[in-house]
């Protein structure tokens, strides 16, 4: 694993003018099971946290209690003869430490895996909010930060919280995967050596996520990693989708219901396309919450329709390893299987084009930096219109609308070599420009833009309808 903290370096931005701040900070750093959250307060802060303490799962109070009170002797030598009998006495012990800390120095503290130490009726919340407004909110050399895997916790209890923490937080920030070119640096640290488009294939199917690329040893091919990892029963990721759900939602059976629905549709589902649905296979409340629970932790994108029409918005999955176990892993059904006898498949084919959609949609500012317009106000949405006898059906998955009366309209394609264009794709091209012409009434320039992992095979085809080409090397930079 490496040691080293690859990227981040927006995150590690913040933290340090906050730090660097004369007012009091209470930040809640939110992010995934695994993404490093843990990982990124210890090692930029290293040898500057004050006082730090973790929750356990399934841990009851006193439990709790106890760690919290050896982190206590172990930060500040109290050298405390029993742990605090509730969260009250814990916090009073926690200010009596601080007490003897040099009174103008940063006292920086940090809550890790936060929602743990709120067990069932235990008073955490309510103390440390308690603690937070009558104390830690009054000094001025004071940071707090908060984190915690469980997004629905984290989401309703902190960052939507209506009690003692409302309005409290101060920074918020949402830690999320590796992008193409920190996962790239993160395996090179490992000492794993692997072209642009094996680490796109891979990225694919795990995502970004530092535990899950520190499955990838020197040496092993595609192949390896995901036989290894993903179809092994001793696979880092083997049995990974039960616990990543359990750890990030409280009761996930109506989130794994919306994902499984999504990762079949690859055009996405409007929010009444999702409610008709789910009303099929369940019945019960809680499917906006979850739906918005899902959104908030980057699981399911949101996209705007061209126009806003906000009720035409259409949700996809975005989480890559969720869409792959769908797709593969759950349908394996608990039988030996072999990545390369799934590669000539047509799930294969839908799948990797679903997957490298994604990854495009991830890295839309490197599509416009590509495109020579990072500087320009644009607007990302998707467009599609059912077809009727005036026109027929056509769908756009990524429509770039720019502030200088211009449009790209993209088509995405996974291809292992050149993408060629043919005479039939080239005529698919003309009419998806003239339907959307005809139906959104637009007078700007209108571009064909393809991203395609080896580019495009330049022929007529392409000089008649193409204007730009993006690359996978354009997501490394």
């Amino acid at each position: 694993m490496s040691k080293a903290l690859i990227g981040r370096h927006a995150e590690k931005t913040i933290l340090d003018m906050l730090v660097a701040g004369s007012a009091p900070q209470l930040v809640a750093i939110l992010g995934r099971r695994r993404v490093g959250k843990t990982f990124l307060v210890r090692t930029h802060f290293s040898g500057q946290i004050t006082f730090e303490c973790s929750g356990t799962i399934d841990g009851n109070t006193i439990s709790q209690l106890a760690n919290f009170s050896e982190q206590l002797n172990i930060y500040f030598k109290m050298n405390l003869p029993a742990a605090p009998v509730n969260w009250q006495q814990a916090f009073i012990m926690l200010e009596q430490g601080l007490a003897n800390t040099l009174p103008g120095e940063k006292k920086l503290l940090f809550f890790d895996e936060f929602p743990w130490l709120d067990n069932h009726r235990s008073g955490f919340l309510s103390a440390f909010s308690y603690w937070w407004n009558m104390h830690g909110s009054q000094r001025t050399n004071t940071i707090v930060i908060i984190c915690g895997s469980a997004a629905s916790w984290m989401i309703n209890r902190v960052v939507n919280n209506k009690g003692g923490l409302h309005n409290r937080i101060t920074q918020r920030i949402h830690l999320l995967p590796f992008t193409l070119a920190e996962t790239a640096a993160y395996l090179q640290s490992n000492r794993v050596k692997l072209t642009n488009f094996q680490i796109v294939q891979l990225y694919m199917a795990m995502g970004g996520i530092p535990h899950y690329l520190d499955a990838i040893l020197p040496g092993m091919s595609v192949e390896q990693v995901i036989n290894s990892t993903c179809f092994d029963k001793n696979g880092r990721l083997y049995g990974e989708f039960d616990n990543l759900y359990a750890a990030l939602f409280s009761h996930p059976e109506k989130h794994i219901q919306l994902v499984k629905l999504l990762a079949a549709k690859q055009s996405g589902l409007t929010r009444n396309e999702i409610v008709t649905a789910i009303k099929k296979l369940t019945s019960g409340g809680g499917l906006t919450k979850a739906l918005d629970e899902l959104t908030e932790s980057g699981f399911v994108y949101r996209i705007n329709p061209y126009g806003n029409k906000v009720k035409e918005a259409v949700y996809r999955l975005a989480d890559e390893f969720t869409l792959f176990y769908f797709r593969f892993m759950a349908k394996a059904s608990g039988e030996a299987k072999e990545w390369n006898s799934m590669l000539p498949t047509n799930a294969f084919t839908q799948w990797s084009g679903y997957a490298f959609e994604n990854l495009c949609l991830k890295h839309i500012e490197l599509v416009k930096k590509a495109l020579g317009i990072a500087a320009v106000y644009t607007e990302q949405s998707a467009w599609r219109i059912k077809g009727t006898a005036e026109v027929k059906g056509a769908q756009i998955d990524l429509l770039i609308d720019r502030a200088d009366n211009c449009i790209n309209l993209c088509e995405i394609k996974f291809s292992a070599a050149p993408f060629m264009i043919s005479k039939k794709y080239a005529d698919e091209l003309l009419q998806k420009e003239q339907a959307f012409r005809l139906k959104s009434k637009s007078r700007k320039a209108i571009f064909n833009t393809i991203i395609s992992p080896y580019g495009v095979i330049k022929n007529e085809y392409f000089v008649q309808r193409v204007q730009s080409i993006i690359t996978m090397d354009d997501f490394f930079s």
